[in-house]
């Protein structure tokens, strides 16, 4: 009988991408959460081959009731509040929903002694946060150095998942990826914002005029695709209790991830600094070490930033 696959937050940016690649993978008994209605639009592929629930996992009843329901084999936890730059205007928001909707889901897995059922946890390399050029590129061994409410969140629910692992035998995985992009994400994130507002500037909606933030920040950038594919491999090869690194190994600055955008447009757009878009504290540079995840599973990232950027841009050129 094929397994029980629960993704939480299936109607989100990666959520959906995973969902499709599960599918595409014959996977077949899959059953997802989404929050928002507007969410269900990113499953459009895959909505009629996965079981979908409403639910507000900050809920404890709505959380306990999904659980007992579906008794999952596996869980991907993807649900969350994502933006570490919203995260300053929202604190307590971000944070509590982030933990809280852990928690619940951990307490009705033990509550229902699932205790078979593997849980692929999704952190984040912004637990890393201002690390010094010395400790590049980063490894699962760096120092904790959060700059950020969202990253304090992703901390604890790293820190959780260990816990639960510890303490109640949970068969937990950690997962830390680095920034991935790619069609369907929101334009609150630097990539997909910039690709929004150069396609409205194509199709005169917007001002020649592009409003842009700290451009000498350095990050690294994966397709979704290639980290979606890193948290199946994970799920079932992954160590319990252990973390592990996602991303290319390779950090570029936003201003020349930027500069290969514009170079794609079809118009002829100018920059203006907006001091408004700056973090309080930004982190300079991240860069990501994943050989314990290649030793392990034998993963690298397959897609180019190239093609990732053309087609960021040729997603919003669809439905602008």
């Amino acid at each position: 009988m094929d397994k029980k696959i629960l993704i939480t937050g299936a109607s989100g940016f990666a959520g959906s991408h995973l969902a499709e690649y599960l599918i595409d993978n014959n996977k077949k008994n899959i059953f997802g959460t989404y929050y928002k209605d507007k969410g269900i639009e990113n499953l459009e592929k895959v909505k009629n081959k996965i079981n979908l629930f409403k639910v507000d996992l900050t809920n404890e009843t709505e959380t306990k009731d999904l659980i007992e329901k579906i008794k999952p084999d596996e869980i991907y936890h993807l649900a969350a509040f994502a933006s570490a730059a919203g995260s300053f205007s929202t604190p307590g928001k971000i944070v509590i929903n982030n933990i809280s909707s852990q928690i619940n889901l951990f307490e009705a897995i033990k509550n229902n002694n699932l205790k078979a059922t593997r849980i692929l946890i999704i952190s984040s390399a912004e637990v890393y946060g201002d690390v010094s050029s010395k400790d590049l590129p980063i490894d699962e061994n760096t120092k904790f150095n959060p700059t950020n409410p969202y990253a304090v969140s992703k901390l604890t629910q790293d820190f959780l998942g260990r816990q639960y692992f510890m303490a109640d035998n949970l068969k937990v995985i950690i997962a830390r990826p680095f920034n991935h992009i790619g069609p369907r994400q929101s334009p609150d994130f630097v990539v997909s914002s910039f690709a929004k507002k150069i396609v409205e500037i194509e199709k005169g909606k917007r001002e020649p005029v592009l409003p842009v933030g700290n451009l000498e920040a350095k990050r690294d950038f994966t397709n979704v695709k290639d980290v979606v594919r890193a948290y199946q491999l994970l799920m079932e090869r992954g160590k319990e209790g252990e973390a592990y690194n996602i991303g290319s190994g390779v950090s570029y600055k936003i201003s020349d991830i930027l500069n290969k955008l514009l170079s794609y447009s079809k118009v002829k757009v100018s920059i203006k600094q907006d001091k408004s878009l700056f973090r309080p504290i930004d982190n300079p540079n991240l860069i990501c070490d994943y050989v314990k995840l290649k030793k392990l599973t034998g993963w690298e990232p397959k897609i180019k930033i190239d093609k990732t950027l053309k087609d960021t841009l040729d997603y919003w050129r669809n439905i602008i």
